[in-house]
């Protein structure tokens, strides 16, 4: 389900150390961008896409999107990239008064999240909502109103960086799903990560789906006469 009221930005900004450096949602995964599987996944549950990075926006190009980079300086973490969202839905859609928040080196991301977040949100009567699973909560996965941003934007300046920190300090709900076969907040930080989502990939697990039964053939396991 396409939500009508709200802007997806995905948070292309951080410095992939863990990866060695570079745009980690360029690695590749399959022969396509991490940053391909994750707008596969979000694009069709939301109005309109953003991609939140710094430096040249030329290497983004491709993609046709708008490219927000922070508004704050010296690279604050995640929660800039939220606010560099909400000030461009804020000046540029005003008729988007929510922003969902995702990474991007998150290829599994379930294909319900916008809806699912709003749901919490407007079940629990909290401003803002996180998804969860198996019990684990994936602050940067989030539900932001537009409305708040001046708020943020004074916790930025005052030395917040910690998400939770700032949304429980606000009231927030948790939309949960289970993490197994595959946890669908799987996220690529180090090379043996891709790996794994390769691997995950194959098995055609990344949509929650049991693995495949393989049935023995007739004479399998059987000692020849």
């Amino acid at each position: 389900m396409r939500r009508a009221d709200t802007l997806a930005v995905v948070l292309a900004g951080g410095l992939a150390r863990r990866m060695g450096g570079g745009d980690k949602p360029l690695r590749l995964l399959a022969g396509r961008p991490l940053l391909d599987h994750v707008l596969a996944r979000a694009a069709p549950q939301v109005a309109a896409v953003v991609l939140n990075a710094n430096g040249d926006p030329a290497r983004f190009a491709a993609y046709g999107l708008p490219v927000v980079p922070d508004g704050l300086p010296d690279h604050p973490g995640p929660l800039a990239g939220v606010l560099a969202a909400l000030d461009w839905a804020a000046a540029h859609r005003p008729d988007l008064p929510w922003v969902l928040s995702l990474p991007g080196d998150c290829p599994f991301l379930p294909r319900d999240l916008a809806a699912r977040l709003h749901e919490a949100r407007a079940r629990e009567g909290a401003p803002l909502a996180c998804a969860r699973s198996g019990g684990q909560a994936h602050p940067p996965v989030g539900l932001w109103p537009v409305a708040l941003r001046e708020a943020l934007r004074a916790a930025l300046l005052g030395g917040e960086r910690k998400i939770d920190r700032w949304t429980a300090r606000h009231g927030i709900a948790h939309a949960d799903w289970p993490a197994g076969p595959c946890d669908p907040f799987f996220n690529a930080n180090a090379p043996e990560d891709l790996a794994e989502a390769e691997r995950l990939l194959a098995q055609g697990l990344q949509d929650g789906r049991p693995p495949p039964i393989r049935l023995l053939e007739p004479n399998a396991g059987r000692t020849p006469p």
